[in-house]
């Protein structure tokens, strides 16, 4: 007799997903019947699973029911379990069925997550085989109750069913095997030759499929990567505790895990009191040392170049990661948010910035659109792939809104583009990126085409910084004190004047070089435009056009000028229409507020500076640069003036001869001068 117990039973589903698949019990299986039963005291003979047929275990159960499908040509999956409710009852059935029995089961759409829509096997085979559990002669043991060897697909071939994820598995010795590979460089195609050339076997005949040895890889890695970012965590701990002006916020989950991080310097912090108007957000990036999505703020200083505000690491690119870092920057940042923010085309991102930084105006990076191109349009336009390009950039500087749909238009016409999708979305999302829609709002020279390119080459130095992950924070706070020499020795340089004009003289007083040369361009073009009063203002327009031009406001006063191209506000740099007017008007010096701080030789005031927490002896020298600078500019206007600093300079110098010197400052700055390559020194 079985012991088959009457009452409920409790069932368990191995997949959760099987709940809805039909009942075995409905499907015409053989149940056992005392008449058919067989004993088999040898079970290697018997290659078909029988009613009555014992088993031990119900894992030797298992085992048998996988090797008879193996041969057949499908794989098998425990089903579910049943059992009795109470101490002592225990198991009682055991369902094992096709792999591919069941229906695909339904997933639950999460706009925060991609989905990956991937073909099911399932078909509703309902191939199965039941096991019950007896005691009836002792010792317990399993038999056969239920088996049904009819499915509704193909079987596979010998030479096929041996890929099937259940019969593919790699040894532990395979395993130790692999990761010395890996650790040698070789990749999982190689090492998959190789080991087939080990073991004699014909390619395609290893146990193992080489995406296999790819997943392997994979969690391995993802295990060295959470051990890592503790190990970051620890470092930013550990960072903290040496400069108090380091700063970091972090975030772990559920499991301990880290989820979330973000920091900054203090020389990142003290950056963006002044150039943190207009910042790139680039969240495109993921880190090799963590596999995981890597964001960097960047802004521009006044000399032009890049400068790193601060870094996060997310563990997922969604609402709820961008929200947290936008948060977290903010805080390093005192709530002072960006007048303009840069970014990719992200709708998560785009959504955490409306939220985050409601008065910010949110652009998109033109270098980030342009890079996408080639596989956009490359196929599509063929030879004339270039010829569209260029007037695309054409397209991209106009500064008429009015100009720009009317060539947009006939750009498409000309191109054949009508029915192509990417040209329809960078039409819709024009507000976001086309200059003609943003020179109202500022952008420190972020828009063009040129910065561009080196805000971008800026970032990827930051991504080369990761070949030692445990020393991630501080291969990027060397690139952070990268002194770039071209602009160290910019602040020492002659600057020649162009055009003569007192404007001119005035300004190469005051502006970095960087920024006088963006002036001076406009004031050489000054003089190619004519200007005409008129009773609420001045018409400019070049000398050679009959009609057209910019309408420009002047208010003598208050010392306010505007123009209609809205340079000043897109740059910071007057345009050459109000340089017109200024000189029709016999203005010798531009009024102060078009001569913005952040675009000075010194962008805070030196006492602020030396006042500052920081002890880095780069920043300092850098900072005395750039003092001597203006000292010698503003000694220059006059030989009084020169008279009088070169004495006070000598009486300086003799008293800071007569400060001693340690060993250890000598050391120091001879290991900086050989570090950084710095040359600047008084003699």
């Amino acid at each position: 007799m079985m012991s088959e117990e009457t009452g409920p039973l409790l069932v368990v589903y191995d997949d959760p997903s099987d709940q809805q698949s039909p009942s075995l019990e409905e499907t015409g299986s053989t149940d056992e019947s005392p008449d058919e039963t067989r004993m088999s005291l040898d079970l290697s003979n018997d290659a078909t699973p029988y009613i009555g047929q014992r088993f031990p275990t119900h894992d030797s159960a298992y085992e048998f029911y996988s090797e008879f499908a193996k041969r057949c040509g499908f794989s098998i999956r425990r089903h579910r379990t049943e059992g009795k409710d109470g101490i002592g009852k225990g198991l009682m059935r055991r369902y094992f069925v096709c792999h591919r029995a069941g229906n695909t089961p339904m997933k639950t759409p999460n706009e925060n997550k991609p989905q990956r829509n991937r073909k099911s096997s399932r078909c509703g085979c309902q191939a199965y085989m039941r096991i019950s559990k007896t005691m009836e002669l002792g010792p317990a043991e399993w038999r056969v109750t239920g088996f049904a060897n009819h499915h509704n697909h193909e079987l596979l071939e010998p030479n096929q069913v041996r890929f099937l994820p259940a019969y593919r598995t790699i040894s532990e010795m395979d395993k130790a095997r692999i990761v010395m590979y890996a650790k040698s460089g070789i990749s999982a195609q190689q090492m998959m030759r190789l080991m087939e050339l080990e073991k004699g076997l014909e390619p395609g005949y290893l146990p193992f499929t080489e995406k296999d040895v790819r997943n392997l890889l994979q969690s391995f890695r993802k295990l060295e990567h959470e051990e890592e970012s503790i190990d970051l965590l620890r470092m930013c701990q550990n960072i903290k505790e040496k400069d108090p002006n380091f700063i970091f916020e972090f975030m772990i989950d559920s499991n301990n895990r880290l989820e979330n991080i973000a920091w900054s310097y203090a020389s990142s912090i003290q950056a963006y009191e002044i150039f943190g108007d207009a910042v790139v957000f680039d969240t495109t990036h993921r880190s090799t040392a963590f596999d995981m999505p890597l964001g960097l703020w960047v802004g521009i200083n006044n000399y032009g170049t890049p400068c790193l505000l601060s870094c996060v690491l997310l563990r997922e690119e969604n609402l709820r990661s961008f929200t947290w870092a936008l948060k977290a920057f903010m805080g390093f940042m005192n709530g002072k948010a960006p007048q303009t923010i840069l970014t990719d085309q992200n709708l998560c991102l785009k959504d955490a910035i409306a939220m985050e930084l409601p008065t910010t105006k949110h652009a998109l990076c033109i270098w980030m659109i342009v890079a996408k191109f080639p596989s956009w349009f490359n196929v599509v336009l063929g030879e004339r792939y270039n010829e569209w390009k260029r007037e695309f950039y054409r397209l991209y500087n106009l500064e008429s809104i009015e100009d720009f749909e009317i060539g947009w238009r006939d750009m498409v016409y000309s191109f054949g583009l009508h029915t192509n999708s990417p040209i329809a979305n960078l039409y819709s999302t024009r507000f976001l990126w086309a200059l003609p829609f943003l020179r109202s709002h500022f952008f420190a020279g972020m828009g063009t085409i040129d910065q561009s390119k080196t805000i971008n080459a800026f970032i990827q130095r930051f991504l080369s910084a990761q070949t030692q992950p445990r020393q991630f924070i501080e291969q990027v706070a060397d690139a952070v004190d990268f002194k770039d020499q071209q602009t160290m020795q910019q602040n020492l340089q002659n600057i020649s004047l162009k055009t003569g004009a007192p404007m001119e003289s005035h300004a190469a007083t005051i502006l970095t070089p960087f920024a006088f040369s963006k002036l001076q361009e406009q004031l050489v073009l000054a003089a190619h435009y004519a200007s005409f009063q008129m009773d609420d203002g001045f018409l400019v327009r070049h000398h050679t056009k009959a009609d057209g031009g910019q309408k420009v406001y002047w208010v003598p006063p208050e010392g306010i000028i505007s123009c209609s191209c809205r340079q000043f506000e897109f740059s910071g740099i007057l345009c050459r229409h109000a340089l017109r007017v200024l000189s029709t008007v016999n203005c010798f010096q531009i009024p102060e507020s078009y001569l913005p701080v952040r675009w000075r030789r010194i962008s805070m005031p030196s006492a602020k500076l030396l006042q500052s927490t920081t002890n880095d002896h780069g920043e300092r020298t850098q900072l005395l640069q750039s003092m001597v600078t203006t000292l010698v500019t503003e000694s220059a206007k006059s030989r009084e003036r020169l008279d009088f600093a070169t004495k006070q300079v000598s009486v300086l110098l003799s008293r800071v001869r007569e400060h001693s010197t340690s060993l250890h400052d000598l050391r120091d700055v001879s290991r900086r001068r050989v570090e950084g390559n710095i040359v600047f020194c008084i003699e």
